[in-house]
């Protein structure tokens, strides 16, 4: 079974590096995020693509889409 760490574990070990690995560390950890968000967009994106082709998704113009979005936030949901 594979230890898991707290932020507060990271943050301490992280405060514990030199000035240089610091930055190394937030430039790596910015990097996975964004390849972490590219991977949840295109998941994403193919699951619209699923649906739509299975007719499940309801496709708008931009004037349809702007009048319900405008719509909801004058009427919001309670």
């Amino acid at each position: 079974m594979a230890a898991t760490a707290t932020l507060n574990d990271a943050l301490q070990i992280f405060g514990k590096l030199s000035a240089e690995d610091q930055d190394m560390m937030l430039e790596i950890a910015r990097r996975q995020r964004i390849e972490s968000w590219r991977k949840e967009s295109a998941a994403y994106g193919r699951k619209a693509m699923a649906l739509s082709r299975a007719g499940k998704l309801k496709s708008y113009t931009a004037d349809e889409l702007i009048a319900r979005l405008s719509k909801q936030w004058e009427d919001p949901v309670e």
